[in-house]
């Protein structure tokens, strides 16, 4: 189990190795992506709160990066966190998301992102439920939900 100091020494030192690597031309990801799913991923937009149906949805299926497929989240770690995100308490792996330090806009926050293929999904706070106190407050638009 993830815990707040294991995701700020990944910030620090280094994410953990992806299981693989999807690289694309910013054609072939606009291409793709609606424009929206575009602007959050690839741009390290947000989407606005509230915007999506995904929050309050909490039966089972695992959480996929809608840019690369890679099974980010599953439903037994998502938690309604009242923000108007999806939020969960850990990855479905590991080495599922990368760490980076977050200063913009006067802030200090850990942006996460796909390890696989660098799309933006969001940020981890410390202030999530026991046992982990994580809560990874991802974009609806950054995520496909499968039945599972």
């Amino acid at each position: 189990m993830l815990k707040w100091q294991d995701v700020l020494a990944f910030a620090g030192h280094g994410n953990p190795e992806p299981a693989r690597r999807v690289e694309k031309s910013d054609a072939e990801w606009r291409a793709q992506l609606t424009p929206e799913q575009y602007r959050v991923t690839r741009q390290a937009g947000t989407e606005r709160a509230f915007s999506s149906p995904m929050c309050g949805l909490l039966e089972p299926g695992r959480y996929h990066c809608v840019c690369c497929d890679t099974l980010l989240f599953d439903a037994d770690e998502k938690f309604d966190s009242g923000t108007g995100w999806p939020s969960f308490t850990q990855p479905a792996r590991s080495n599922a998301i990368a760490y980076h330090r977050d200063d913009s806009y006067g802030m200090q926050r850990i942006e996460t992102r796909c390890n696989t293929c660098d799309a933006h999904l969001g940020h981890v706070f410390p202030d999530g439920p026991p046992p982990s106190g994580l809560r990874y407050c991802m974009n609806a638009v950054a995520l496909r939900k499968a039945e599972g």
